[in-house]
């Protein structure tokens, strides 16, 4: 269940490539594993992050930290495949079938995504010299994104309101707007908020004076000036803005203004008068909704976000039992070649420096505002006038600074609102206020960490295409290896330089981490299901890593690429914590070595730990760890490989291939590395001692369980006659899933010991769903298929490769190795294939790596789905304990019967 079928195996090999890239003379550039125009990096000016077995690189402080030590209540599987990271653009992929275009746009094939258009660029023009409000920040007008009504306004830092009784200028009548008809269903964008729950107080809202103040557009007519300042700092009349929520508290959901409120002023020259608007519009059924515009920031564009917001509001009642698996389903019935391709680039880590920030540069940890779209309820009709009234909260916002803005009553505004403190919004109609709400986002810090299954590995953002017509050929050792699937592309020969740049793209290379990872789909899914709540995530895990190297120690991952990881996982999140400033590093020679028990931990640790004063608080921690510890990847192999293979008589030099009581041995040690990473996490990353259910550690689902729950995957090749030299063993598959429940039953009893939070719900999901899942004969689709297609007798049987869909719904939830050729098809260099096996005759070891460092016997994206409604479910306890969700949806779920949101 961790690493590739061979990958404990295999690990040598990324050793020998990262050693024969270091410590020998450098490849010709046309033979690297990377695109040209890049070069590997000098040992001279490699990270000084102290590397397994590596000197101690200097830190400025060699000081033990003041934490204490005390063991307070105190825990992962991994596979590990690999390739080398190409440059520039990825090849282009098939167009996709997408979705309608939302509020009727039109949708450009060209775009290949289920995407709104751009938002129009956003004005910032002041008034003119002497004009009432000049020098005072004015409004942009701007298109809003998929869920605001057509030509919502932005806000910018707003200008006073005048006093009480002050007389207004008029208000010129706005533009016709013209109206499209609504979007699909299944593109609908969520509304902004729900009701508010029975009992929650309202703050009130003064009525207004006699003589409201209202704006004046400017001569363009694309937005309105700021408003007078008034001489004093009272509060504008008729806008009371309820004081910002004591400490934490979540922000109260939009509330409707009595209607008995005092009638405005007549209507101003040039504007319509409304006098039967309370005929037209019920009043006292007006409410005001919002929602975060681009909840899930680790997306930079807002609308890849709306993408899977749309598909989420999509769901039936009963798809939202499982609304992230329910999701992956319809995004790939759309998207067979996977929806991810066209997000990756667009996200908030740069892989070139190795860290999180987005294209603006901006501080993406500590974010200062959050734009949120609002919208009215109950108020749609064009015909009508509201006058939106928007008093931002925060450091350098006066008392009483407000903005204005008049549009339809049908449109709705987009505003930048302060983060933390927030804004209080509130609507007029024929001067009489009508509705008001106290907007204030709430912001999670998110962070993952782990090994291969929390990365996402099997599963690349960008996977490999195949060709209709060519056919590859791996020659040596007499064995007949013609007529194999062939990549699309210019290339001459298996590992050329134009080949290598075909290969499966991810948004972390050297760990192979995608979007499809489990633990960016549950933070994605917590971002999506509230609409007053922001995630900011931060994920880390790295494909073949262990508690010790990986988590602790600096582990360069299990592909080779100039610019691997610079600092192991625990001080990434620490370094991530303390934002756009240094984590400093700590010499911790003996604090996690737990008195000699993990050897590795002794002498020599150095970990970046940021200022508890500086550092961001975590709120939840996702972990999968635990798997590459006990070397399941070695007891994998044993299992695969057949007896009498040249493979197996490898195994020494691949990573000792063990069996049953190898892995016993290891289990024993495991909780150590557990109870040692506890005491990391509250005293490195300052995680409260007594809010260690914070934490949530996975388990590993079942690898070969059939229907009954018992019964294991039977001898034969299914799956994996890609090479002769696999085999399944049932017997020895059974010795994998006694250890397999054994390391299950370590993580239940640690994860309780140390008082986190354990997610195993999906594993009885996977029975049934295992790596022999699917058929050999006369399977109902090609996704199905457990056979490799080859090219016989003049045509391709079963099918042809080109038509091969990587994240088509299927039967199994594991990549067999066929799967990881076709999805995968991981291949280095030939030269620095001889380089590290010095064995020319080996050329058809590449089958090898395409079909185990590809990600074979890792979770495929419905199955990464299905682990992520487990954690998510878990994640939702959690939040609501430390009452970090909003109040009125709590409240409806509680109504409902049920512990699931609703959708809002």
């Amino acid at each position: 269940m961790t690493r590739t079928g061979f990958v404990g195996a295999l690990a040598a090999v990324a050793v020998a490539l990262m050693s024969t890239a270091a410590a020998g003379p450098l490849l010709a550039q046309e033979d690297l594993p990377w695109n040209s125009g890049q070069t590997a990096p000098p040992p001279s000016q490699e990270p000084s992050e102290v590397e397994r077995g590596g000197e101690l690189p200097p830190v400025d402080d060699s000081v033990l930290p003041d934490d204490a030590m005390d063991d307070k209540p105190a825990p992962g599987i991994g596979i590990d495949p690999g390739e080398p990271q190409p440059q520039g653009p990825p090849a282009p992929l098939p167009d996709e079938a997408a979705i309608p275009a939302p509020s009727g746009a039109a949708h450009s094939p060209a775009d290949r995504r289920d995407l709104p258009p751009p938002m129009a660029p956003a004005t910032n023009e002041l008034p003119p010299a002497g004009a009432p409000g000049a020098g005072q920040p004015t409004l942009n007008w701007q298109k809003s994104p998929t869920g605001a009504p057509p030509e919502a306004s932005r806000v910018s830092p707003p200008a006073p309101l005048p006093p009480a009784g002050t007389a207004a200028a008029p208000v010129a009548p706005l533009p016709p707007v013209p109206t499209t008809p609504p979007p699909a269903a299944a593109e609908l964008p969520p509304p902004a908020a729900t009701s508010r729950p029975a009992g929650v107080p309202v703050a009130p809202v003064a009525a207004p004076p006699s003589s409201a103040a209202a704006v004046p557009p400017p001569a363009d007519g694309r937005g309105t000036t700021g408003l007078t300042p008034p001489p004093a700092t009272a509060p504008p009349a008729g806008l009371a803005p309820a004081p910002p929520a004591a400490g934490d508290a979540p922000a109260s959901a939009a509330t409707a203004v009595p209607a008995a409120a005092p009638p405005g002023p007549a209507a101003a020259p040039g504007v319509a008068p409304l006098p039967d608007t309370a005929a037209i519009i019920p009043l006292d059924k007006v409410e005001i909704k919002w929602r975060v515009e681009n909840p899930f920031r680790f997306f930079g564009d807002a609308k890849d976000t709306n993408v899977h917001r749309a598909t989420y509001l999509a769901l039936s009642p009963e798809e939202r039992q499982t609304p992230i698996l329910s999701s992956e389903r319809a995004l790939a019935t759309r998207h067979p070649e996977g929806w991810a391709a066209t997000m990756f680039r667009k996200t908030c880590w740069n892989r070139a420096r190795n860290e999180f920030v987005c294209a603006d540069d901006g501080d993406y940890i500590n974010p200062d505002k959050h734009a949120i779209v609002a919208e009215l309820s109950g108020a749609n009709d064009p015909a009508v006038n509201c006058i939106w009234r928007v008093s931002l909260r925060g450091e350098g916002v006066g008392p009483g600074r407000a903005e204005a803005v008049t549009k339809p009553c049908s449109e709705g505004l987009v505003v930048d609102v302060p983060y933390p403190d927030g804004a209080a919004i509130m609507v007029e109609i024929a001067g009489r206020p009508v509705a008001q709400a106290d907007v204030k986002v709430r912001d999670l810090l998110i962070a993952g960490m782990g090994d291969s299954f929390a990365s996402g590995e099997g599963n690349p953002d960008g996977p490999v295409r195949f060709s209709r017509e060519r056919t590859a050929a791996y020659g040596g050792g007499g064995k007949d290896l013609l007529g194999y699937p062939a990549r699309v592309g210019d290339w001459k020969a298996i590992g050329d330089k134009a080949f290598i740049e075909e290969n499966a793209r991810w948004l972390d290379q050297a760990c192979h981490r995608s979007l499809y990872s489990f633990e960016l789909r549950a933070a994605l899914q917590l971002a999506l299901e509230d609409p007053h709540r922001a995630v900011t995530y931060v994920g880390v895990a790295c494909s073949g890593a262990e508690v010790t190297a990986g988590l602790f120690l600096r582990y360069k991952g299990n592909e080779w690429v100039p610019n691997p990881p610079l600092l192991s996982q625990i001080s990434a999140i620490a370094q991530a914590q303390c934002g756009k400033t240094d984590a400093p590093a700590q010499d911790l020679p003996e604090a996690y070595h737990m008195q000699g028990a993990i050897k590795d931990l002794q002498g020599g640790l150095v970990l970046r730990k940021c200022a508890v004063e500086k550092a961001r608080k975590v709120d939840l921690l996702l972990v999968s760890i635990g798997g590459n510890d006990i070397g399941f990847s070695r007891l994998l192999a044993n299992a695969v490989l057949a007896d009498q293979s040249l493979l197996k008589k490898l195994g020494g030099w691949f990573g000792e291939v063990e069996g049953q009581m190898e892995a016993s041995r290891a289990l024993d040690v495991v909780d150590q590395r557990y109870k040692s990473l506890n005491r990391a996490l509250h005293n490195i990353l300052h995680l409260p001692w007594e809010e260690s259910d914070r934490v949530i550690l996975t388990a590993y689902p079942p690898l070969a369980l059939l229907g009954d729950g018992s019964a294991t995957c039977p001898d034969g090749t299914a799956g994996m006659d890609i090479l002769a030299d696999f085999r399944l063993s049932q017997k020895r598959a059974k010795d994998g899933t006694w250890v397999a429940d054994k390391l299950q039953r370590v993580m239940a009893t640690s994860a309780k010991a140390y008082g986190w939070t354990f997610a195993d719900a999906h594993r009885q999901a996977f029975v049934g769903r295992g790596i022999c899942a699917g058929y050999t004969d006369n399977a109902f689709s090609i996704a199905d298929d457990l056979r490799l297609p080859r090219f016989t007798n003049g045509k391709w049987v079963p099918y042809n490769p080109a038509d091969y869909r990587p994240y088509a719904p299927r039967q199994r939830w594991f990549r067999t190795p066929n799967d990881a050729f076709m999805t995968g098809n991981f291949h280095v260099s030939g030269t620095m294939l001889q380089k590290a096996l010095k064995l020319e005759s080996l050329s058809w070891f590449q089958l090898l790596l395409a079909s185990t460092y590809s990600g074979a016997f890792h979770p495929t994206a419905e199955g990464h789905a299905a682990i992520a409604d487990s954690v998510t479910e878990k994640a939702r306890e959690v939040l609501r304990k430390y009452k970090q969700e909003s109040p009125d949806l709590t409240a409806e779920a509680k109504a409902a019967g049920t512990s699931r949101l609703p959708v809002p």
